[in-house]
């Protein structure tokens, strides 16, 4: 993805004001909280230091994806060096991870695309099963896992993921992991690097963002010049 793409992009994915009507919903079997023997279980607990949730491979895997998002250029590093794949690791290990702010006691019905996910799964869970998968298509078409291609290889595997042409199988909605995984790594690259991403405010300093800066007044007095303000962030308010 060429970057000029990706800042012209940058919208959330949001929902349409008018919901429309399921004409004919499918039900997915989806496990409940107080149902026993069911499988979505929360993550465990975040652990201090190195990886939170994702395994070194997932990591690797995210990692890898987050450079392909964002490839380094002469505007900014890349997404994989501003740390994206950590910001993940960690944001999955918490209360996003285990969708602690969704409604999830079912029924888990299939809506529209406009509707948003409708599954019983976290996100956390996404990008365990998704991850799975995809290094199950990859090792079908080339042998390999996903890591393991060349950088044009993964191109064409996120651009199929992208148009829905490849197969995930059954528990990974193919289009709906990679717009997850598309918003995650913007959302690193552009988080304050409290969070483990956009390392040395690498986004803020391309796009002149002044970061959590506590007030402007300052600089209410240079009107009609270039004001070039360091970016600020909230680890520099915490110190």
């Amino acid at each position: 993805m060429k970057r000029r793409e990706f800042l012209t992009s940058m919208t959330a994915l949001g929902v349409a004001s008018s919901i429309p009507t399921v004409a004919k919903a499918d039900v997915i079997n989806g496990g409940q909280p107080w149902q026993p023997g069911q499988v979505n279980t929360p993550p465990p607990p975040p652990r201090q230091g190195g990886l939170q949730y994702l395994t070194p491979h997932e990591f690797a895997t995210v990692g890898a994806i987050s450079e392909r998002f964002i490839p380094a250029d002469e505007m900014s590093i890349s997404g994989k060096d501003a740390g994206c794949a950590i910001f993940i690791d960690r944001q999955l290990a918490g209360d996003y991870g285990n969708a602690v702010a969704v409604y999830r006691l079912g029924k888990f019905v299939k809506g529209t695309p406009e509707q948003g996910p409708q599954s019983a799964l976290t996100p956390a869970q996404r990008y365990r099963l998704g991850i799975a998968a995809l290094d199950q298509a990859t090792q079908k078409q080339y042998g390999k896992a996903f890591v393991e291609l060349s950088g044009d290889q993964q191109d064409n595997v996120l651009t199929a993921m992208e148009t829905n042409h490849i197969n995930l199988g059954e528990e990974v909605e193919t289009k709906v992991f990679f717009e997850l995984l598309l918003q995650n790594v913007r959302e690193g690259f552009l988080s304050d690097p409290i969070y483990g991403g956009n390392k040395d405010m690498a986004s803020w300093k391309m796009i002149g963002f002044p970061g959590a800066r506590y007030d402007f007044r300052d600089l209410l007095t240079k009107k009609g010049q270039k004001l070039k303000i360091i970016p600020t962030s909230l680890i520099d308010n915490t110190l």
